[in-house]
């Protein structure tokens, strides 16, 4: 299954921080698509010079961040992207609430069958599973959507789980005709599931901070950007950011961004 635990993702994610590169892999890049951006052949940034952000919140264990998250969201009027694991959809406890996002209008989609780790935290280009194992593992996952409504032809996009991956991975979901994509690097918003154990915790005050920051400093601001949140974290962490999500909307809408969805900001120019 390799599993890691929380406190040993986080750590080495802070150790190998994510490198943008501009140019995609053979076959997954055409004359629409010059103004994506990837890194190992996903896309981990949109449009840059238009003011979109897409929202995407994934999930494996827990999900208490749900109604809120949902809430907040209708009452804003944005769409956003919710990416389970197998075993999330397959929760009974999780189904109403997955129904609810659908019927809401926010795209699912697939974030691997049971959140395996794919390629060596010590060196990316070791692979952890076999092609045949990936496969069968992204499969499994969308069987687990198939009851929502859910295909490979109506949810073509694909995030890595732990968000790690590399260019095999990448080329192996090109197969099956997904696009493998990431959050954006520069701002702390995947750290929301840290603990307060962990030496390497991020408390919502800091994570918001560094997403403001990051608008404030990088000269694209927050334009094209994929924003990555957990729709639950352990207990353990009672600083909840999702408690802050409101606020977040509020500033950035504030600012003139304008949430898409992720199909939506990965669109190539001159497609319907």
């Amino acid at each position: 299954m390799r599993f890691l635990s929380a406190m040993f993702v986080f750590h080495l994610w802070l150790a190998f921080p994510l490198s943008a590169g501009t140019l995609g892999p053979p076959g997954m890049q055409d004359e629409g698509s010059d103004r994506l951006t990837y890194d190992r052949g996903a896309v981990i940034r949109g449009d840059a010079t238009r003011k979109d952000i897409a929202l995407v919140f994934t999930g494996h264990e827990f999900a208490d961040g749900g109604s809120l998250i949902r809430d907040a969201l209708k009452e804003k009027r944005i769409a956003a992207g919710f990416f389970f694991t197998g075993d999330f959809y397959r929760n009974p406890a999780n189904s109403s609430l997955i129904r609810a996002l659908r019927d809401d209008g926010h795209t699912l989609g697939p974030h691997s069958d049971k959140h395996l780790l794919y390629c060596s935290w010590d060196n990316r280009d070791t692979l952890l599973v076999t092609k045949e194992e990936f496969t069968s593992d992204i499969l499994g996952n969308y069987e687990a959507i198939g009851p929502f409504g859910g295909t490979k032809d109506k949810a073509p996009y694909f995030v890595p789980p732990y968000e790690w991956y590399n260019e095999t991975i990448a080329r192996w979901a090109g197969d099956l005709e997904l696009r493998l994509f990431n959050f954006t690097p520069g701002t702390l918003s995947n750290a929301d599931y840290t603990t307060p154990d962990m030496p390497n915790y991020r408390s919502s005050a800091v994570i918001y901070q560094s997403i403001i920051d990051h608008e404030k400093t990088d000269p694209r601001g927050l334009n094209g950007f994929i924003l990555l949140l957990h729709i639950g974290t352990h207990p353990d962490r009672a600083d909840k950011f999702y408690g802050r999500l409101d606020e977040l909307l509020t500033e950035l809408q504030g600012k003139g961004y304008r949430f898409v969805r992720i199909d939506e900001l990965l669109k190539e120019r001159g497609s319907q």
